[in-house]
């Protein structure tokens, strides 16, 4: 069966508690649930991360590389933008991550600097986001 890494960035903890009219009233313990029925019904495994800290985020991905792991959805949130050893270890492992954003960033004024170094980019379908990164995935998993 597939595995697939999730990671929510800095100040996903926060969803459901604050920025509810960017972000809808979904907390992050419902995003998570969620997202282990997409994989149910997608047929992966998912391994589910939250950190505030970019190393804690930097060593996980680090500790996937070379696992056979399918590929890595990453909301950065609070390290969208400026955040370069996070950006760095994206390109340094051996499997495809794709950004995803529960809103468009873009809308913001934000341009994210994690899309640049990502496989691909998700924003504005809600958590719906989540399941067309991780089809996406599945998909060039299977391709191989």
């Amino acid at each position: 069966m597939p595995k697939l890494l999730v990671i929510h960035g800095a100040g996903m903890s926060m969803r459901g508690k604050a920025q509810i009219d960017v972000f809808g009233p979904m907390t992050l313990p419902q995003y998570d649930e969620r997202l282990r029925a997409y994989a149910a019904e997608l047929g992966c495994d998912i391994d589910i991360f939250h950190s505030n800290a970019e190393g804690e985020v930097v060593d996980r991905l680090y500790r996937a590389h070379g696992t056979g792991l399918g590929g890595c959805i990453i909301n950065p949130a609070g390290f969208t933008v400026g955040y370069g050893a996070l950006n760095a270890a994206i390109t340094q492992v051996d499997y495809p991550t794709i950004e995803v954003h529960i809103s468009n960033p873009a809308l913001r004024g934000r341009i994210s600097d994690v899309g640049r170094h990502t496989r691909g980019v998700v924003t504005g379908f809600g958590i719906q986001g989540y399941y067309l990164a991780m089809k996406g995935l599945l998909d060039l998993a299977r391709q191989k």
